[in-house]
């Protein structure tokens, strides 16, 4: 979800506060992955339903505080149509299909594909309607970006590609590019909203979207049966780590701190990832820290090729 920065404050923060912010969304994004690879991998939740409760609750806490705070919550008819559009790009489409990739592959190589997001952006944002032009760094670092997915991949590619194995990365690959294109949408077709108010009206219409698709693929026996203690421990981290904490912390920083420093975030939570996988027992190969270097200096190149934007892109957490 995408959304404008807050106003940038008169007082400057401490730097103790600065430094804990940033903790909290390193942290918090970056343990999230695990999280989910539990629910989808090891519990075998359902994808959209799974997704969609939690987008639901979390959308409606955030709606809650806004009123509770006296903002507005009126939409006019053109601000629902652009808040549905979006949120079907930033969770029917990306939340749902790394939910999905997540069932068969391991979180630090899915945070990893994730990391190729800004990449995807680079390159749809030359397509009409934004018209973004790359420089040759730019599309270098595509280049090298793409170059690092192939590395990350390359132990299955080896089994023969788009087979099955492969496919579930494909769909990871996918939900990087969706979110993408949902913060390009986003960021061209802003509405004039409270930011939490924005992101809370996207989640929930996100999530509603998905527990409609959940419906109508028949998830919900799968639902009620799998819905275990550890699922629910899991549901309940993704709930307050990824959609709140995390990002109450990104929100903050948006308006004490500049952009390029919260992007930050696109750096560091495939490492945290892939260190906490490591540490449950996924296994770590040389071409997965590759794949990782690789991708991160294309992103680093992509991103120092635009000039700074209002708006930065979240993950499909």
């Amino acid at each position: 979800m995408s959304a404008p920065a807050a106003d940038i404050p008169h007082m400057k923060p401490p730097s103790w506060a600065v430094a804990l912010a940033f903790a909290l969304l390193f942290l918090c994004w970056g343990t999230t992955y695990r999280a989910t690879g539990i629910a989808m991998k090891q519990e075998q939740m359902p994808p959209a339903l799974y997704g969609g409760v939690r987008l639901c609750i979390a959308g409606t806490i955030l709606l809650l505080y806004q009123l509770g705070r006296g903002q507005s919550l009126r939409l006019t008819g053109g601000e629902f149509m652009r808040l549905l559009l979006i949120s079907w790009f930033l969770f029917l489409g990306a939340n749902f299909l790394i939910n999905k990739g997540q069932r068969d592959v391991d979180s630090g190589v899915a945070a990893i594909l994730i990391a190729t997001t800004p990449l995807w952006m680079g390159l749809f944002a030359m397509s009409w309607p934004f018209r973004e032009h790359l420089s040759w760094r730019g599309w270098l670092g595509l280049l090298i970006g793409f170059a690092g997915v192939v590395l990350t991949m390359l132990p299955q590619l080896n089994h023969g590609a788009l087979d099955r194995d492969t496919l579930p990365y494909l769909l990871i690959l996918a939900s990087a590019a969706a979110w993408a294109m949902g913060s390009l949408v986003s960021r061209n077709m802003a509405v004039k909203l409270p930011h939490l108010t924005s992101a809370g009206y996207q989640m929930l219409f996100g999530g509603i979207s998905q527990v409609t698709l959940g419906t109508c693929l028949g998830e919900w026996p799968d639902f009620i049966d799998h819905m275990g203690l550890t699922a629910v421990v899991a549901f309940v981290y993704l709930l307050i780590a990824g959609s709140l904490c995390g990002f109450v912390a990104f929100n903050w920083l948006l308006g004490h701190v500049s952009l390029a420093k919260v992007g930050t975030y696109a750096y560091v939570n495939p490492v945290i990832a892939v260190l906490i996988g490591s540490c449950f027992g996924e296994p770590v190969h040389a071409w997965l820290f590759a794949g990782i270097a690789v991708i991160l200096a294309g992103v680093y190149l992509v991103r120092g090729d635009h000039a700074p934007s209002k708006e930065i892109e979240l993950e499909p957490d």
